[in-house]
């Protein structure tokens, strides 16, 4: 499976698209990259005159990488369809410095387990200056929506 291939399987697009690249991916972890845009929606009222990117943008962005492109690639040798739902399940975030309009940001999420379509990672955000934005552990689940009638 290649890069464009798991970024071809992403459910989501524009505007709420946060995945410009995956730079790695193993069975163990994965990196990848975005660049929150000047002109994004949330910038207009968080906060007047001096916009920061909200926690939930954040995490919804590690969440996009280290758990659904991580989960994409993991269940490979499955087939992911449009029917195929991916949902956070769990999140302890840490907060440390801001991220402003126009800043890359690096994701790097490292599995503490996948078993049961469900799959655990301790992420790291992190700036172009290689500073620590966010640490924390993401869980979600990888389901098909036809079992969820």
């Amino acid at each position: 499976m290649t890069y464009k291939d798991i970024l071809d399987s992403l459910p989501y697009s524009e505007p709420f698209l946060f995945v410009d690249e995956i730079l790695s991916v193993s069975e163990e972890a994965i990196k990848g990259t975005y660049t929150f845009q000047p002109d994004a929606f949330f910038y207009r009222g968080h906060f007047k005159g001096n916009p920061v990117t909200p926690g939930v943008i954040l995490t919804e962005c590690m969440a996009q990488i280290g758990l659904v492109c991580f989960g994409i690639y993991l269940l490979r040798e499955e087939t992911i369809s449009k029917k195929t739902t991916f949902a956070l399940s769990s999140n302890e975030m840490e907060f440390y410095i801001p991220v402003y309009p126009g800043e890359k940001i690096t994701v790097v999420s490292e599995k503490i387990y996948f078993r049961f379509q469900k799959l655990k990672c301790k992420v790291r955000l992190m700036n172009e200056k290689k500073e620590l934005i966010a640490l924390g552990t993401l869980s979600g689940m990888i389901l098909n929506a036809n079992n969820l009638k």
